[in-house]
């Protein structure tokens, strides 16, 4: 019997992940398995005022991303002049407060495009899990949906010149986080309901990284974690121990801030700096037959994002780049069958609503694109609020949070 290609695997696991998003939860960073993706069949093609269901100030400034799990909203925001963090959780249909977590905290100096709120919650039908970090100490927390304090984990020196900013993510019964920064790097796992370490795999350390990692199958149907950063490119680990299983050491000589992601049997991610020169990496992974080391496929150097992550929808990857370039890519071939401009800058990360993508400008500028491989602006909607945070979709509707405010829009 053929085994199955790695191609096959990962759109299998590709597809059960987005149909899962269209009944189930928007529970971490960029919705099911960070995909960006939703079953959803709601429309935002002529987004005006009339489709605000509700805007609601937080406490505080953030540019973390909203997170639901039924009837919640989970998010993070930071008061400097409390000086506290905060776990927030609304009513979904309202947008009311239901609880508000306040933890100490005190301002340092950070990039002036961050925010000291920027790690996106992960969410389970049991507990919300938030991490944030000072120069002294990265902290990762458990809590439950009426926002008791479950346990709190203070994981050690955070040393980076930007502030904090990968988010956690869920396996089994694990709270996964990257944490590869100027000091001591790891990733490290703990036990949902304790807090306790699980595994925790020491990695080396280069510029800190922002990626988020995402879930994917080896060509045996075995769950492997996908991670990014400068220090180590593009690799995988067991999920579940921790162990190291291959990685393209030579992927990126930038810091790494998109999350991995998985189109066309190939594995993308890119680097980059604010002063430019950033460029995408598109590896193959090892197939358990001919090929048993990952290898370059092909890099894409112009108009590549830096922080935004990619998409990868409709049997195309599209690239919404820092400067607001748009580029729809033949991902088997790196292929750009167009690349077109949108006004603004961008730091968000895009995501696709059936035939709609869906991004935000820094200025608050949130666009509504066509997503079926012909560029076309539906329309746009002005937050008049700085936003560098993903949007959201939740039971056909979509949320996103400028950087004082969180908005639900219907579907027309």
């Amino acid at each position: 019997m053929n085994q199955p290609s790695v191609s096959s695997l990962v759109l299998g696991l590709m597809v059960s992940l987005q149909t899962l998003g269209a009944t189930e939860e928007w529970s971490r960073f960029r919705g099911p398995n960070g995909t960006g993706q939703t079953g959803s069949s709601a429309n935002f093609k002529a987004l005006s005022d009339r489709h605000v269901v509700w805007k609601r100030a937080l406490p505080g400034e953030g540019h973390s991303s909203p997170v639901h799990w039924e009837d919640r909203i989970f998010l993070t925001s930071t008061d400097p002049a409390s000086g506290a963090f905060r776990i927030v959780a609304l009513e979904e249909e309202s947008g009311a407060f239901a609880w508000d977590k306040a933890f100490p905290y005190q301002p340092f100096k950070k990039h002036k495009f961050n925010s000291f709120a920027s790690p996106t919650c992960a969410v389970d039908g049991d507990r919300v899990f938030a991490s944030w970090g000072t120069p002294e100490s990265l902290f990762l927390a458990g809590l439950d949906h009426h926002g008791n304090l479950i346990w709190k984990r203070d994981l050690g020196v955070f040393q980076s010149q930007h502030g904090p900013g990968t988010s956690p993510m869920l396996f089994e019964d694990l709270v996964i986080i990257t944490n590869e920064q100027l000091g001591e790097s790891f990733i490290i796992a703990v036990d949902q309901k304790t807090g306790e370490t699980r595994w925790k795999t020491p990695r080396r350390s280069a510029k800190t990284a922002y990626s988020t990692p995402c879930l994917s199958e080896d060509a045996k149907g075995n769950a492997i974690l996908l991670v990014n950063s400068q220090a180590h490119g593009i690799g995988a680990l067991n999920p579940r121990t921790g162990a190291p299983l291959w990685e393209y050491t030579n992927a990126f000589d930038k810091r790494s801030c998109s999350s991995p992601v998985i189109a066309g049997g190939l594995v993308f991610g890119s680097c980059g700096s604010g002063g430019g020169g950033n460029f995408l990496v598109a590896v193959r992974p090892p197939d358990g037959r001919s090929r048993t080391s990952p290898e370059l496929a092909y890099e894409i150097r112009r108009s590549a994002p830096y922080v935004p992550s990619f998409l990868a929808h409709g049997g195309f990857l599209f690239l919404w780049s820092d400067g607001g370039i748009l580029s729809c890519v033949v991902p088997e071939t790196g292929e750009v069958k167009w690349s077109e401009r949108t006004r603004g800058r961008f730091f968000g990360s895009p995501i696709a609503v059936n035939d709609q993508l869906l991004a935000v400008s820094d200025a608050g500028k949130l666009y509504v694109v066509s997503g079926n491989g012909t560029f076309k602006i539906h329309t746009t909607f002005d937050l008049a609020e700085t936003c560098h945070s993903t949007p959201s979709v939740s039971n056909g509707h979509l949320f996103v949070r400028s950087i004082g405010h969180l908005w639900k829009f219907r579907s027309q």
